[in-house]
């Protein structure tokens, strides 16, 4: 039977735990989240190798943009990401730059807080809350679309409306939300990518060949 969970089972079991997100602290994911927007981990990871001379948030707010844009220049579209990291710190530095601090917050509640940020949209904000914040919550993102289209779900056009109905169906938990966004990520790099390479897919059996 072809249901969320059924998929998220298959992946798990043909990929196995992924160990997301690739970061060494909260603060750091955070700011992976953001500057992953638009390119690829690989250039977020030059552009983080040049931020952590700056060990501590305080010494990057302190930055001025353009000292900030030179630092995460590798990452692409560096001025205007210079622009949310900024943003986002000044939110964080009201909680004193602790994680533990904005943990109590309740999902909804934490979540209206980082769509308030410039340029944290819902993808970002939903990335952050469950990694950094290990609140439970499936992210949507192009690749997570372009898998259960594929499939044949019939996804509301929204992205809350089709966040809420996989939530509906997996049970609360981190690391579901957690692994399954890392799972769609890989499966989509291997196998369903923009041209499909169906050879060998894990999920060949559930799959309606509605591919575009």
């Amino acid at each position: 039977m072809r249901t969320y969970q059924a998929i998220y089972d298959t992946l798990f079991s043909h990929y196995g735990p992924q160990g997301w997100w690739p970061a060494d602290s909260a603060m750091e994911m955070m700011l992976g989240a953001i500057l992953v927007q638009h390119t690829n981990w690989n250039n977020v990871e030059k552009a983080m190798k040049n931020v952590k001379v700056y060990r501590s948030p305080e010494e990057l707010y302190e930055l001025s943009l353009d000292e900030l844009a030179t630092l995460i220049r590798p990452s692409g579209f560096f001025n205007t990401k210079a622009k949310r990291i900024k943003s986002f710190l000044m939110w964080f530095r009201q909680y004193d730059y602790d994680v533990r601090k904005l943990r109590y917050l309740k999902r909804l509640e934490l979540r209206e807080q980082l769509l308030q940020i410039h340029g944290i949209g819902k993808e970002t904000a939903d990335v952050i809350l469950l990694y950094a914040f290990g609140k439970p919550i499936f992210v949507v993102d192009a690749y997570a679309r372009r898998l259960f289209k594929r499939l044949g779900f019939n996804m509301p056009d929204t992205y809350d409306a089709f966040r809420s109905d996989v939530e509906r169906e997996l049970p609360e938990s981190v690391e579901i939300y957690n692994e399954y966004h890392a799972l769609i990520v890989m499966h989509a790099k291997v196998h369903c990518k923009a041209t499909p390479i169906c050879t060998d897919c894990p999920l060949w059996e559930y799959c309606e060949r509605q591919i575009s």
